[in-house]
């Protein structure tokens, strides 16, 4: 299983039209857009998990391509750094 980072999302994208963006690149085991904590608006950013063949695909597919006026960034995941301090 790949975890694939999707950045420079539109705003205004929901979870169905981005899932409708990777379908038919292969299976979506899950998908998050991330949202403001605070504010609860779009950051512009997601994640979707794929399994490792379709997750290749879909990353050489869709990267940099055009989505609701803005070029996609799709990338696999890098796992964050936790400095163990709260807001």
């Amino acid at each position: 299983m790949t975890k694939l980072f999707v950045g420079n999302l539109p705003f205004s994208a929901t979870e169905e039209s981005v899932r409708a963006l990777f379908a038919p690149h292969g299976t979506i085991d899950s998908l998050a857009l991330i949202n403001d904590r605070d504010t609860g608006r779009p950051r512009g950013f997601g994640f979707i998990e794929m399994p490792n063949a379709d997750a290749a695909r879909a990353m050489q597919a869709l990267n940099g391509t055009n989505f609701e006026g803005r070029d996609l960034k799709v990338s696999e995941a890098q796992a964050k750094e936790r400095n163990g301090r709260g807001r």
